[in-house]
């Protein structure tokens, strides 16, 4: 589907934003949220702070819909317009009786009715999926009810990501007789208006979900980490003996498709073979079949409602003519390059112990890595140029790490850090740059001193990184935390400080326009 998977979202792209914010879901003893209680604190935040866009936005709410087709009008209306998108979805997934796929639950929508009363999650990923590159964001504060909980679970998140660069988070549906709270929401509300300036996504999920209270419980956080396998059209879903995952170790599936996941807590499949016949990484423990997708989604063959096909791209007024940025300026003769400008991987790295280990008992042998298999086969893959591949199996460990370990963890931050390196494999640098940046701030709120070797790493690489990012916007956006960090962790460099200063002022000049 081609939407950013760099994790900045609608910050890739220039001129007036549109904001769509949905919050829907099952009259009656149904409903599972109050999806309502979202939109408030949402429509609270300025338009241009809630995209990013310095020249506003365009803000419209739809409460309860009754009909999936009035969800799809605004949905391509969303598609259509030639700026920055964000979607807000606030409600329940379900899946259909028939085909097993997840749906958007609508104000009508009953277990038996869901095919034809709620919003199927194809269509949302077809619509969007057809936009450009980097100007398209979907935000989700979802509960799935006790027929998408399980395969979702299973799956991972990625089997909502459908080409979409989807953040936010799916949780199982609370106990009866309780209704869930769009917590997510209200946190990520609050943070776009306590801030000067959008934090790159990234880091704006991180911080959300931690004030939610999110990453220790049995919830789904979706994080951007990449796209997954798209979901079939209707009356085209593969059967499990079809699907195009199938044998691909480490991928997600469809969530109408069969998986045979083993007790909780053992290894999932291991040594599957995967693209070009390499044998897949172990899945983590405890998520059998779980990690994320493999390979490029299908989603723009896809048909859309009724058959008909969506729109090719989006469409702008009559007569518009599109600015065209100058070429990004190059950075001053005293640009910053970091010691080790071609670091290794820091997940090839073994931890550095912070003091002299005690000599081993006689007899005693050296204990291998248990990851060190999954490190190289994630690593094997982003090296053959099987990015989504290698990007979903490390999301995968992730999101084990976040259950197991909580989100300021050593191990979730060393996959956060596997993450960053994938994308610079993928030569994505603004991604990269992003996560070094919640990097470097997850171990600041950790409580690291700024000169520790791991945060100054952690800032130079981010610095290295956003020196290759050519779209101005997106290295735009990335400046001013970048700035903020650089202040606390000036590294060993002088001058680091202000160079990315002098470059923030050169991409803030007025783009020429033909």
């Amino acid at each position: 589907m081609g939407n950013d998977r760099s994790g900045t979202g609608a910050e890739t792209v220039s001129g007036p934003g549109y904001a769509l914010l949905l919050a829907a879901g099952p009259a009656g003893k149904q409903r599972l949220m109050d999806a309502a209680a979202a939109l408030p604190q949402l429509a609270a935040v300025s338009p241009a702070a809630l995209l990013g866009t310095p020249g506003g936005a365009s803000v419209v709410q739809l409460v309860d819909p009754v009909d999936p087709q009035t969800v799809l009008t605004h949905l391509r209306t969303a598609a259509a317009h030639p700026g920055p998108v964000l979607v807000h979805l606030a409600g329940q997934l379900t899946l259909d009786a028939k085909q097993r796929l997840p749906h958007l639950a609508l104000a009508r929508t009953t277990p038996r009715t869901a095919r034809y009363t709620a919003l199927p999650w194809h269509w949302l990923a077809a619509e969007l999926g057809r936009r450009p590159p980097g100007s398209t964001v979907v935000v989700a504060d979802l509960v799935a009810d006790e027929t998408a909980w399980p395969p979702l679970r299973t799956a991972g998140p990625s089997a909502l990501a459908a080409g979409l660069t989807l953040y936010g988070t799916v949780a199982p549906a609370p106990p009866k007789r309780q209704m869930a709270t769009p917590d997510y929401s209200r946190a990520f509300a609050g943070l776009l208006r306590a801030a000067a300036e959008r934090p790159p996504l990234a880091l704006l999920h991180q911080r959300a979900a931690l004030e939610a209270g999110l990453g220790t419980g049995p919830e789904l956080l979706l994080d951007g980490a990449g796209p997954g396998d798209a979901y079939a059209p209707p009356d085209a879903a593969p059967g499990p003996e079809a699907a195009p995952w199938a044998g691909h170790a480490g991928q997600s599936a469809p969530l109408g498709a069969t998986w045979q996941a083993g007790p909780a807590g053992q290894a999932g499949p291991t040594g599957a073979a995967g693209p070009g016949g390499q044998a897949g990484a172990t899945a983590p423990p405890g998520a059998a079949g779980q990690a994320g997708s493999a390979g490029q989604t299908g989603a723009a063959d896809q048909t859309g409602p009724s058959g008909q096909a969506g729109p090719t791209g989006p469409t702008g007024s009559a007569g518009t003519v599109a600015a065209s940025p100058p070429p990004m300026p190059p950075g001053p003769p005293e640009s910053f390059r970091p010691a080790d400008p071609r670091p290794a991987p820091p997940s090839l790295r073994p931890p550095q112990p912070t003091h002299a280990p005690a000599p081993p008992p006689p007899g005693w042998a050296p204990v291998a890595d248990p990851l060190a298999s999954t490190h190289a086969a994630i690593f094997e893959a982003a090296n053959a140029g099987r990015h989504s591949e290698a990007a979903s199996m490390a999301a995968a460990w992730e999101q084990e790490a976040l259950r197991t370990a909580g989100p300021r963890s050593d191990e979730a931050i060393h996959w956060l850090e596997v993450r960053a390196d994938l994308s610079r494999i993928a030569g994505d640098p603004a991604r990269a740059c992003e996560l070094w940046l919640a990097v470097a701030d997850a171990r600041l709120s950790n409580g690291e001193p700024a000169e520790h070797p791991e945060v100054e790493g952690a800032v130079d690489r981010a610095h290295h990184q956003w020196q290759f990012v050519e779209d101005r916007a997106r290295a735009g956006g990335l400046a001013p935390l970048l700035i903020e960090l650089r202040g606390r962790v000036p590294g060993r460099r002088p001058g680091a400080l202000e160079a990315v200063r002098r470059r923030a002022e050169l991409l803030r000049a007025p783009a020429r326009t033909r």
